[in-house]
């Protein structure tokens, strides 16, 4: 099938594309990567009155430092964000979950904005936003505002970007050392939607206590989540002595799955909080280790 016809708009600027959104309303619909949307046109399961297409718009590209961590333009691949020695010295979190994403084909045309900005569940973004404490950059043509990670993801597939804004970037914290961070997710193929994942960061101060927890789910509900009970149970803690695959297990009590095709709720529940505790064990190994370097 084809697309049903739209008019094509390819904006250059952030204020001429947010000027577009205020005029055209809810018939225009903002094409970053494509990755999800040109194939929901494509079906004519949507459709839309006016594209406004994102690529030529610049100031949306680049990754740059911010207060120790980093802020990455809506518009930056995937593919850049995995690269990136910034990203990967300064956000570890968000270097390791960025291979999961599809295959690298997906990854050198799908954005880092797009894949938050589309808020689905199962996405792999949405869950080290969540996790990190990270912040969205949201321009419209009545101004610009921020909305934490905590705020932004509202329900499945819908986020606080109202539909005459625009994301235009993501700002993501640097943690202090010793710390340790892990992602993994499973599939039923390599590539394929995740049907649980982790992503997890462990700090620790002097002494090798736990002082700072995060664990961001994804696949587990109808946003991501933070498993907010293995946090608190993590905290104080020694590092050496925490029982991961114990303290994992209290990740059921945060998660919210629903079953379909591809799983029931029972096996997501089971399967993410075995996946919690895996990750756990490989964050507070890599904390560990660290720490005894230091």
């Amino acid at each position: 099938m084809k697309p049903a016809s739209f008019d094509y708009h390819a904006p250059e600027t952030v204020a001429d594309a947010v000027g577009l959104l205020a005029e055209h309303g809810d018939d225009a619909k903002l094409l970053a990567g494509g990755q999800s949307l040109v194939p929901l046109l494509a079906m004519r399961l949507t459709r839309f009155e006016h594209i406004v297409d994102l690529n030529r718009v610049e100031e949306l590209f680049g990754v740059s430092p911010d207060n120790g961590g980093v802020r990455i333009g809506a518009m930056t691949r995937q593919a850049a964000v995995e690269s990136d020695t910034a990203v990967a010295g300064r956000v570890p979190l968000l270097h390791l979950a960025t291979p999961h994403i599809g295959h690298f084909q997906i990854r050198n045309r799908g954005t880092i904005g797009g894949s938050i900005a589309h808020a689905d569940p199962a996405s792999e973004y949405p869950a080290v936003m969540l996790a990190l404490d990270g912040v969205a950059e949201i321009a419209s043509a009545s101004g610009n505002r921020e909305v934490s990670a905590a705020e932004f993801f509202e329900s499945t597939f819908t986020t606080a970007v109202a539909p005459d804004e625009l994301l235009t970037a993501l700002r993501f914290p640097s943690w202090e050392q010793p710390a340790g961070f892990a992602f993994d997710e499973i599939a039923r193929r390599s590539g394929d939607f995740a049907l649980a994942g982790a992503a997890v960061g462990i700090g620790a101060d002097g002494d090798g206590r736990i002082n700072r927890a995060a664990v961001g789910m994804l696949g587990v509900g109808p946003t991501p989540l933070r498993a907010t009970s293995v946090e608190a149970a993590l905290m104080g803690l020694s590092a050496a002595d925490a029982d991961p695959a114990e303290i994992g297990r209290l990740a059921a009590d945060d998660m919210d799955p629903i079953g379909d095709v591809h799983a029931s709720a029972d096996y997501r529940r089971q399967a993410g909080s075995t996946l919690v505790g895996r990750v756990l064990a490989e964050a507070l190994s890599q904390l560990t280790s660290e720490a005894g370097n230091g």
